[in-house]
């Protein structure tokens, strides 16, 4: 029998140079079934920084030359929400595979606009939801689904405190935009615990929310109370700002995010701001649990996980977890607390 021949590389193109880029070039360099051919920038001196650092020499103003002339497999759009309907749109007619930044889109309407659109030219579609996929999340699931802290699921409690969104210059080194952002807090962060709740505890019914801003020179929300109720009957909390400083530099909370506590009938599972997790069984001493992390790339790697997901989906044709119809599923539940926080009351949604 004759050995087959290998697999051609996935041919991949990317839009955006922005901060958070950089992430996902590196992650994608990682990944040997991929080649990014190249990329687009209207920013020169953004562009430059991007060929210098990631080897990428072609570069188009125009990404519909650059759909057009290189025909990608799939294109990374990691440009701002409101670009990216049009993008999208774009893609689809020419059969390109899309994974795409969050926030999907300004609004839920556009945000289901943009998914029916890409499934009526039938290409795969995946939003880059990249928290679900740090690793720490992916073992507190395992757990969960082992039964290490019971057959029952209590509570969810996150705690993230940010320290990046105080005094007059608040936000200003790496994303200054955010200051303009009428919505902050729940649109640009509180969206992945949204999802992150859902992967750990399934599907939410009802939500209540209390938003606050406590910068006064930003525009939106930046400090918030989540609750979710599950259909398991369990209860989760975000409590979160961007203004507050946690019990570390900065840059290490951005390791994790925050500390998570996970609740059943049989324990208890923590994660702490270094990335360890312990279990402590009800009647029994905490413990450890030994799993892989490590502080590469962002946040425990998890662009190059998420996208790890994306070019295995592809490869396979397997349904990736965060497809954009299961996106607006998250979508629909961030609008359902700023609709909360708005009537100061619960929201069911299953209504």
């Amino acid at each position: 029998m004759c050995s087959a021949s290998a697999s051609p590389r996935l041919k991949g193109v990317c839009i955006g140079a922005g901060y958070f880029s950089h992430f996902q070039y590196e992650a994608w360099s990682r990944l040997p079934e991929v080649e990014i051919v190249a990329f687009s920038n209207r920013d020169a001196a953004k562009a430059a920084e991007i060929t210098a650092k990631f080897g990428l020499t072609k570069c188009y103003t125009d990404y519909r030359e650059m759909f057009d002339r290189e025909k990608p497999d799939f294109v990374d759009i990691i440009t701002p929400p409101p670009s990216h309907q049009a993008i999208c749109a774009e893609a689809a007619k020419r059969g390109i595979h899309i994974i795409c930044q969050k926030p999907l889109g300004p609004s839920l309407a556009v945000a289901r606009e943009i998914v029916a659109d890409a499934a009526r030219a039938g290409v795969k579609f995946m939003v880059h939801e990249n928290f679900r996929f740090q690793p720490w999340h992916r073992e507190i699931r395992r757990q969960i689904a082992a039964g290490a802290i019971g057959d029952k699921l209590h509570s969810l409690y996150f705690r993230s405190r940010m320290g990046d969104g105080w005094g007059e210059n608040a936000y200003i080194p790496r994303q200054p935009y955010f200051r303009d952002y009428p919505r902050l807090l729940v649109y640009e962060t509180g969206v992945h615990y949204i999802d992150t709740f859902r992967y750990l505890a399934g599907d939410i019914s009802r939500v209540t929310a209390f938003l606050r801003r406590l910068n006064p020179i930003i525009k939106g929300e930046d400090c918030g109370l989540l609750i979710f109720e599950f259909a398991n009957g369990a209860v989760g909390q975000w409590d979160a700002n961007r203004f507050n400083e946690p019990a570390c530099p900065v840059t290490e909370a951005r390791y994790t995010f925050g500390e998570f506590l996970v609740e059943g009938n049989g324990g208890s599972l923590r994660l702490y701001l270094d990335g360890r997790i312990t279990l402590k069984p009800l009647g029994g001493e905490e413990r450890p649990v030994d799993y892989k992390h490590e502080r590469r790339g962002f946040a425990g790697d998890c662009c190059y996980l998420a996208q790890r997901h994306f070019t295995d989906c592809l490869l396979t044709g397997a349904p990736c977890e965060t497809s954009g119809e299961e996106y607006l599923k998250t979508m629909a539940i961030q609008e359902a607390m700023y609709a909360s926080a708005a009537q100061r009351g619960p929201v069911d949604i299953r209504s």
